[in-house]
């Protein structure tokens, strides 16, 4: 579903570019809206949700797909908690559809889904282990890697319940907009995959913006 925001990136408190292969690791305070602009089209934004007073608590891919009744996620759909407490809203978005299943990029996953020798080059699991590393104060390890979004990912569900990997739906400019229900953690991994041809073999930069609460 297509809805535009009112939001004017001029007023934006905050407005950072995340390259390829870098990480956003930030906190999101109650009633603020954050923005990811996909900058070049096709590209995938991995993102983990925490409650920045309870780690513990976390996104859930099933609760939140459980109790909307689709496996998509677009503008009106409520990211929930594994305590199914709203985390966030999609209140804008310009692309139509994004995944919550088809999971992130790994070493492991480059291994078996490409090739041997693929193993050794950067995936969104390196960027998440790296930015917990670099940034204990959050208080997160990798035992907290767990369900996350993949903004602006296409993973069609088959009539047979697969998963397939498709060409991008996205475009320059395309976004997505979310507010705050809680005080979150928002970690990103701006996707690094050079393997796959949805994104033309070739990661680009995504924006991520900042409105303080209305």
């Amino acid at each position: 579903m297509i809805v535009e925001s009112q939001l004017c990136t001029q007023e934006a408190k905050l407005k950072e570019v995340v390259d390829a292969g870098d990480y956003y690791f930030k906190v999101m305070k109650q009633g603020e809206r954050m923005r990811i602009t996909d900058l070049e089209g096709n590209q995938a934004a991995d993102t983990l949700f925490y409650n920045a007073n309870n780690t513990e608590e976390r996104y859930s891919a099933m609760d939140t797909l459980r109790e909307q009744g689709n496996a998509y996620l677009t503008a009106g759909s409520v990211l929930l908690s594994n305590l199914n407490n709203p985390m966030l809203e999609i209140v804008a978005d310009t692309c139509g559809r994004h995944d919550t299943l088809g999971g992130a990029c790994s070493t492991e996953s480059n291994t078996v889904r490409y090739a041997h020798e693929k193993r050794c080059m950067h995936a969104c699991r390196d960027s998440w282990l790296l930015a917990v590393t670099e940034n204990p104060e959050y208080g997160l390890t990798k035992r907290d890697i767990s369900h996350n979004v993949n903004f602006f990912m296409n993973v069609p569900v088959t009539a047979e319940g697969g998963l397939t990997f498709a060409d991008g739906i996205s475009a320059p400019g395309k976004y997505v907009e979310l507010e705050a229900k809680m005080d979150v953690i928002v970690l990103i991994s701006n996707c690094p995959q050079l393997n796959n041809p949805c994104n033309a073999y070739n990661p680009t930069p995504i924006e991520v913006a900042v409105w303080d609460a209305a």
